[in-house]
C-alpha cells in the first residue's frame, strides 16, 4: 500500500471516530428544549391538581352549608362566615317570587336559600354559588 493510500484510509478513521462540536450543540439545543417543555407541563399539571383541589373543597362547603338547612324561619336567613383553610361564605333567604298556593287556598311560602364561597387562587378571587328552594319553617304551637 502506498503512503499517499494510508494517508488516505487514517484521515477517514479520524474524521469518523467521533461527534463534531457542530453535532454535540445540536444535540444539547434540542435535549434543552425538549426538558423545558416537560417541565412546564409538569409545573402546569401540578398548579391545575391544587386548583382542581380548592374547587373541590369550596363545592363540599357549599353543600354541606346548604345540607344543614331542611327550613328557612320566618322572615328569612342571613348568615356568613369563614373557615380555616382560607375560604370565606355567605348564606341568604330570600322570598320566593312565585310561591304558588295549594288548590285549596291555602299558601306556603317558599325562600330562594343562596350560598356562595369564596376563596384567593393566586392572583385570581375565585367564587362558587348554589341556591336551592326551601319551604318556610312552622311556627312551634305551645306545648310542643
Amino acid at each position: 500500500m502506498s503512503l499517499a493510500r494510508k494517508r488516505s484510509l487514517h484521515r477517514k478513521r479520524w474524521r469518523q471516530a467521533g461527534f463534531s462540536l457542530l453535532e454535540v450543540l445540536v444535540a444539547f439545543s434540542i435535549m434543552m428544549l425538549s426538558l423545558g417543555a416537560l417541565y412546564q407541563a409538569a409545573g402546569g399539571s401540578v398548579r391545575n391538581l391544587a386548583t382542581s383541589e380548592r374547587q373541590t373543597h369550596a363545592i363540599l362547603l357549599a353543600q354541606s352549608l346548604l345540607s344543614l338547612h331542611q327550613a328557612v324561619p320566618p322572615g328569612g336567613l342571613s348568615a356568613s362566615g369563614s373557615s380555616g383553610r382560607g375560604f370565606e361564605w355567605g348564606l341568604s333567604a330570600v322570598p320566593a317570587v312565585n310561591a304558588q298556593a295549594d288548590p285549596d287556598g291555602a299558601s306556603w311560602p317558599l325562600y330562594r336559600l343562596d350560598v356562595e364561597v369564596a376563596w384567593q387562587d393566586g392572583d385570581r378571587r375565585r367564587r362558587y354559588a348554589l341556591a336551592t328552594l326551601l319551604p318556610e319553617a312552622m311556627p312551634k304551637r305551645a306545648g310542643q
